[in-house]
């Protein structure tokens, strides 16, 4: 069964100041200590290929996954991550997938926001397709609210 989710959101950011923390390992250091315990970079730099393990925080539904990047478009700000260890994969998951998309807001003639859209892909066996409800919205939610709060500190 393949399900697929979204949320999109404007932050009042330049989409390149936006892109410099989601499309980077930025991200990751602005997350750790909120819903994250720790991010250890087991590969990689940043680009595709690298590869994340997190420990979430006690009460998460996981308490580790690993991650990689399997694509990093700085030209149309776009990245896409996929569970390669644990996690969601741990309950029969055989692909969950995250994308990222950075766009220049339409209504927005200054250049000062941006709009930040998150999808999650993923396709679970049909014998645990009841797991496919687990799947939500709240992770992309917190890490968006978080994120936006971090640059909008940041100046």
């Amino acid at each position: 069964m393949f399900g697929t989710l979204s949320e999109e959101t404007e932050v009042k950011v330049p989409a390149s100041k936006a892109w410099a923390l989601y499309g980077t390992l930025e991200l990751g250091k602005a997350v750790t200590g909120k819903f994250v315990e720790a991010i250890e970079v087991v590969e990689g730099d940043g680009g595709a290929g690298t590869i994340l393990r997190f420990a979430l925080k006690p009460g998460s539904r996981f308490s580790r996954y690993s991650e990689k990047f399997t694509k990093v478009d700085d030209e149309n700000k776009v990245k896409e991550v996929e569970v390669v260890e644990g996690g969601f994969l741990d309950l029969g998951f055989t692909f969950y997938r995250s994308r990222i998309e950075i766009k220049e807001n339409p209504n927005d003639d200054t250049g000062s926001s941006c709009l930040v859209k998150f999808t999650i892909e993923y396709d679970v066996k049909e014998e645990v397709a009841a797991d496919a409800s687990l799947v939500t919205n709240k992770p992309l939610i917190g890490i968006m609210n978080i994120a936006n709060e971090y640059l909008l500190k940041s100046g």
